[in-house]
């Protein structure tokens, strides 16, 4: 699929600190990914299959993001959108956009859409727990304070993910989406990031996670789970 973007690369060395933290995270990152790609193999066969008979077009959409060291990269994601979207400039999607196809509409409801982002982590250009990659449009915009999260792995989770797990239901009916995800979102959604960079941890990280496998089986309290959560980090930061 012809994606308009022609700059990708792999993210550049950049210096930075190992400590015991981050061998921990990446050996945590590619045990996970590797075991959950397997596992998931029959289920991502069967999305492959359903998104090619539904309209013959490109499976995966490799969508270019901002990471590392500011360093763009292509994210993978399962393709949901009609052949083109992207050309339309619109960068925020509404559950009642008309460029989502009828399977696309399905795997963002269960975040299935994210699933090829496990070979980006095995690849080392994001982790499970992080916060997510922007396009390069909005990366221009970062202060001098948000341009700091080009100083960690972005992910596939994070506390702003589950905040704004059903973002499509929050832009949904209105006018312009992008000015609603401007308004509505965008600031927590920076503010939790930041907070996640200053007190990132491996028990940080694992919580994160288990409050992510809560929100996909629909756990009506995550909400609150994710605000104690974050109370009782920036406590003991």
């Amino acid at each position: 699929m012809t994606t308009g973007y022609r700059t990708a690369r792999r993210p550049r060395a950049v210096p930075v600190v190992v400590s015991g933290y981050e061998a921990a995270k990446r050996a945590t990152d590619i045990a996970l990914a590797g075991a959950a790609l397997v596992v998931a193999a029959p289920v991502a066969a069967a999305i492959a299959y359903r998104i090619r008979w539904e309209d013959g077009g490109p499976v995966i959409f490799p969508g270019l993001r901002v990471g590392v060291g500011g360093n763009t990269f292509p994210m993978y994601k399962f393709r949901t959108m009609v052949i083109g979207a992207e050309r339309s400039g619109v960068y925020q999607t509404a559950n009642d956009d008309p460029r989502l196809t009828s399977t696309g509409r399905f795997l963002r409801r269960w975040k299935l859409d994210e699933l090829p982002q496990l070979v980006n982590v095995l690849r080392g250009e994001m982790s499970l727990v992080g916060p997510r990659p922007p396009v390069e449009r909005d990366a221009a915009r970062y202060t001098p304070e948000q341009r700091r999260l080009f100083e960690i792995r972005p992910g596939i989770t994070d506390w702003a993910s589950i905040r704004y797990r059903d973002l499509g239901t929050i832009l949904e009916g209105w006018p312009d989406p992008h000015a609603a995800y401007e308004a509505l979102v965008r600031p927590r959604k920076m503010e939790l990031a930041l907070a996640y960079r200053r007190r990132r941890g491996y028990g940080v990280d694992l919580r994160i996670l288990g409050l992510t496998a809560l929100a996909l089986l629909r756990y009506r309290r995550v909400d609150e789970l994710l605000e104690r959560t974050v109370a009782s980090t920036r406590t003991s930061a």
